[in-house]
């Protein structure tokens, strides 16, 4: 039964690991980028962190390298093994857990059958993409069915990194997440801002993880794009950053003065969500978010309210009785 309880914050990047996950990845030869291997995640370890940095509810994504290891129905297989395992945690932990719908892309059509069981049948809250699939990234053209489905849900749809086969063929000898998923995440970003997606398909609400990588701190660049390309020459600065005002933002691994600096520029304040990245950052990256964020000289109190919940709640109705 669940505990009465007064946390107050909704964790929009949190991971889970479910054990037919965990498999899969480790048949297929692939694995977390952290060096230390997957870390260990149960609902009731969730639950304890959650408890002792004032988390109310956490949204649960399946991170990198998702559910597709080159076999259609094995992926259709895992991603609804995924979903309904998912399923399950919120339906004993209502209060306490959200999720996304793991989908089995790059196959478009078993990605939006999925889709629609998953929002539909599971009641899940939204649905994550990874940035990118294969050499292609979110705004391609490639992913419009899917899109469509989302959009014609009006779905909040998390954007979590991938890592990039032109990432991994790198040898600088860094773990991906310290900045190659950063760079997954602007790529695909900057791909729906200038592919013209955010505008084919306005009623999708994305958020970006770790602050949307580098995008607060290259948008003006971004919005010099008219002045140096010709193929830019149909829009303005001013609608180059509107529609990147247009992302949500988590704060997961990015809750430092200087990104925040950036991102407060480029974000409205209600498009900024709280995120921990719990459990590939461990249980110290939360504490330290969190006490960045609530010392933060740039937000004030209505501003820090608004990160730890009041921007999720508008997001996410199923959850607003449980925060009443």
């Amino acid at each position: 039964m669940e505990q009465p309880m007064s946390a107050s914050r909704i964790d929009v990047h949190a991971h889970s690991l479910p054990p037919c996950f965990k498999e899969a990845v480790v048949a297929a030869g692939r694995g977390p980028t952290i060096t230390s291997g997957f870390p260990s995640w149960s609902p009731e370890q969730a639950l304890e962190l959650m408890d002792r940095h004032d988390i109310q509810t956490s949204i649960l994504s399946v991170s990198q390298p998702g559910v597709h290891f080159g076999d259609d129905a094995q992926a259709r297989e895992l991603a609804r093994a995924c979903n309904e395992f998912h399923a399950e945690v919120v339906a004993r932990w209502p209060r306490r857990f959200g999720a996304f719908v793991t989908v089995p892309l790059p196959n478009v059509d078993d990605a939006c059958t999925e889709i629609d069981y998953a929002l539909s049948t599971l009641g899940a809250d939204g649905v994550c993409l990874l940035a990118s699939y294969g050499e292609r990234f979110l705004g391609d053209a490639y992913f419009d069915p899917v899109m469509d489905v989302l959009n014609d849900r009006e779905a909040v749809v998390f954007i979590h990194p991938n890592f990039h086969p032109s990432s991994r063929n790198l040898t600088l000898g860094w773990p991906g997440w310290m900045a190659e998923f950063l760079f997954d995440t602007t790529r695909a970003a900057m791909n729906l801002v200038f592919s013209g997606a955010l505008q084919r398909f306005p009623r999708i609400k994305f958020i970006l993880a770790h602050a949307g990588g580098t995008l607060p701190y290259i948008a003006w660049r971004q919005s010099m794009a008219p002045f140096i390309d010709p193929r830019f020459a149909d829009l303005t600065p001013e609608e180059i950053l509107r529609r990147i005002g247009t992302f949500y933002f988590d704060t997961a691994i990015s809750a430092g003065p200087a990104t925040l600096g950036a991102l407060t520029e480029i974000a409205p304040q209600d498009h900024i969500l709280f995120g921990s990245d719990w459990p590939y950052a461990p249980a110290e990256v939360t504490a330290r978010t969190v006490d960045a964020l609530t010392t933060s000289p740039r937000l004030d109190a209505p501003a820090q309210a608004a990160i730890a919940r009041n921007n999720a709640l508008a997001l996410f109705p199923r959850l607003r009785d449980h925060h009443a």
